[in-house]
């Protein structure tokens, strides 16, 4: 009774924190980064699919819909490949945008019992260059960075707790030319960061979790994940290169994983983040100040 007592104010506890950083740049949300139910599964699949949808609250009054579909493949006992692809919706300050964001391909290798690689990348689908009546829209409204991403990480349990330590980096920069000022006074959008010639800098993260058995089919994974960005960011106005001051440093969330068992071979993922330290600027629109998705695994 304690335990659904705690799990209930944790997830009731998101949705009332208003604040930044949910989100992170994507290496966050791939299945070899994410904390999972280790349910007993019959017949050693080695195929699983993976279909979700999130929602979150972002900066500016904006609502931020999302839906990914993955798949993972077992090469043999120690490697494996996953590959992600996304589709975002942004909606505010009779704003409305769509479309698809990156694709995600990385290859997984099981070292030891307790310990593995990832080595991945992402590709991104859009050159964060949307534009509305002929302007240019910030990053809140584009639905990818837009760079073409390295992705690394190790994972290690220890007992039945897990840590997973990554670093993304992006190889090059998008096509994003947002200029505030360009806006008129009255505009909303003159309130938010410019990003024209946008140079985002890499992100470096560790989660730290530690699932607990309810029942034989379902898991409580409760988890920190702390995400620094590892240098000040930069855009280009009429006065050339501009540092954008306090995009650089740390980011903590708090996250909570439900996993439900619901035959030997499927499954279903509830989870909530929310965050509680946060860096002082965000200008590649990824703040959230809620973030809860729901998934449904299939493995054959």
């Amino acid at each position: 009774m304690k335990r659904i007592f705690f799990i209930s104010v944790l997830f009731s506890y998101g949705s009332s924190v208003i604040s930044q950083g949910c989100s992170d740049a994507g290496l966050c949300t791939i299945k070899s980064f994410k904390p999972s139910g280790d349910f007993e599964q019959s017949g050693n699949p080695k195929n699983q699919f993976r279909v979700g949808i999130s929602g979150g609250s972002a900066d500016y009054d904006i609502t931020v819909f999302g839906a990914v579909l993955e798949y993972s493949r077992h090469i043999n006992n120690a490697l494996s490949i996953d590959t992600k692809i996304g589709l975002i919706s942004q909606t505010g300050n009779d704003i409305n945008t769509a479309g698809f964001s990156d694709i995600f391909l990385n290859l997984n290798y099981k070292a030891t019992k307790q310990l593995h690689l990832v080595l991945g990348t992402k590709v991104p689908l859009s050159n964060a260059d949307r534009q509305k009546n002929g302007l240019p829209l910030p990053m809140d409204y584009q639905s990818s960075l837009g760079t073409f991403d390295l992705l690394a990480g190790v994972g290690y349990n220890y007992k039945k707790w897990k840590f997973n330590l990554g670093w993304q980096q992006p190889l090059g920069q998008n096509n994003n030319n947002f200029l505030a000022e360009n806006y008129p006074v009255s505009s909303p959008l003159r309130k938010f960061q410019s990003t024209n010639n946008y140079v985002r800098k890499g992100d470096l993260l560790l989660r730290v979790s530690y699932p607990i058995q309810l029942t034989s089919k379902l898991i409580f994974t409760p988890g920190l994940l702390p995400i620094c960005h590892l240098g000040d960011d930069e855009f280009t106005n009429l006065n050339g290169k501009q540092i954008i001051h306090g995009s650089k440093g740390l980011t903590v969330n708090v996250n909570a994983f439900l996993n439900y068992q619901i035959t030997k071979l499927s499954a279903i993922e509830f989870s909530v983040g929310s965050p509680l330290i946060v860096r002082d600027v965000r200008p590649d629109g990824l703040t959230r100040s809620f973030v809860s998705s729901v998934q449904y695994q299939l493995s054959f």
